[in-house]
């Protein structure tokens, strides 16, 4: 018989259920054997949907009484680092949600405990995986765009305007749009131009909202721009906003680069008539912009109008973590992007609190 990756998930959102209970159903040697949630009515309801032998209300009798291989971490972000070092420390695999954590320290102490002890450490940087990105990075390592001089990333969604409580805007909680979105967009900056190595941020919060309960909240940021300077000498601008109104779309995504040799966009308005992404480039010796088709290599049986698919139908995301468990590969991103992420992120709140800019280090 093939081998089984035992795998327990924290979380019961909709989003685990679609990224991570669906994608780890779809692998034939991935076994869901656990699941935890503080609302053990839906925790059960998720175990009956997905046939979840165990059901949990504490993550620590989880990983104590599961004989699990790997956990799943999909917690609102101020639970990230416990949950996670406790999973380390019962010596499991560990793919977390992103932003890994919410300080540096936490992140830097969870990358360094998971390399110490060997085992397989994942970040959830969704969009690493979807075809249009994966070729993007392609044509930039081909040198398409020659030494990027400077480069521009949004992400726009509408969810924050409703004035209800969402913990990701719970300074308590969670860092707000810059680490919810906005750590999608620095890794995607990291991943297609290289390290940043200075931040310079404007937060802002837009939306006023309750507390949990109609109490009184400690408000993160709904809306996030930061000018950034990259360690290759490329300068950019990161910009994530929750408060967008982006009519028939859930979300839009846009990536410019203007490099040497030409100029690269994408084009991602997720949702609506116009779904799907658009690439266009002009090289230097080109008058006017080109729209590039990703190559049906990149699709296989993934349908163009469906690229989270690929989470279900590709070594991708979740499935990627588990293929790399079975046959003791390397796994990326990992939590060294993550804590490299998070370093950004708190460049960014120092700079917006000083109202300087701020230069990242590492520590020795």
């Amino acid at each position: 018989m093939s081998p089984k990756v035992h795998v327990g998930v924290v979380g019961t959102s909709w989003y685990a259920e679609f990224m991570h209970f669906l994608t780890l159903r779809s692998h034939p040697q991935a076994e869901l054997v656990a699941i935890c949630g503080r609302n053990r009515e839906r925790a059960e309801e998720m175990a009956a949907k997905y046939n979840i032998p165990k059901v949990f209300t504490d993550y620590k009798d989880m990983i104590q009484q599961s004989d699990l291989d790997a956990i799943i971490v999909a917690a609102p972000d101020d639970l990230h680092y416990e949950i996670t070092m406790q999973a380390l420390g019962a010596g499991l695999h560990v793919l977390c949600e992103k932003p890994l954590a919410l300080t540096v320290q936490q992140a830097r102490e969870m990358y360094e405990e998971a390399e110490k002890i060997k085992v397989k450490h994942m970040v959830m940087f969704t969009y690493r995986w979807l075809p249009f990105f994966r070729y993007v990075y392609g044509l930039i390592n081909q040198g398409y765009i020659g030494r990027c001089y400077h480069c521009e990333f949004r992400y726009l969604m509408g969810h924050g305007r409703d004035k209800e409580y969402q913990w990701r805007f719970d300074q308590k909680r969670a860092n707000g749009a810059l680490a919810d979105m906005g750590s999608h967009m620095i890794d995607m900056a990291r991943w297609l131009v290289g390290d940043i190595s200075r931040v310079s941020a404007q937060l802002g919060v837009f939306v006023d909202r309750p507390g949990i309960d109609g109490g009184q909240i400690d408000p993160s940021n709904d809306c996030a721009f930061m000018l950034v300077e990259f360690a290759n000498g490329a300068h950019g601008m990161i910009h994530a906003s929750a408060v967008a109104h982006i009519a028939e779309r859930y979300m839009q995504q846009q990536v410019t680069l203007y490099g040497e040799a030409g100029s690269l966009e994408i084009d991602i308005p997720y949702g609506g008539a116009d779904a799907g992404a658009i690439i266009r480039v002009a090289r230097n010796q080109d008058k006017q912009f080109q729209t590039l088709e990703v190559p049906e290599s990149y699709w296989g049986e993934v349908s163009r109008s469906e690229p989270f698919d690929v989470f279900t139908k590709q070594s991708a995301g979740t499935r990627f973590f588990i293929d790399a468990i079975l046959a003791n590969s390397s796994v990326t991103p990992t939590f060294y992007d993550g804590y490299k992420a998070q370093q950004v992120i708190e460049a960014a709140m120092e700079s917006y609190r000083s109202g300087n800019g701020v230069t990242i280090k590492d520590p020795a």
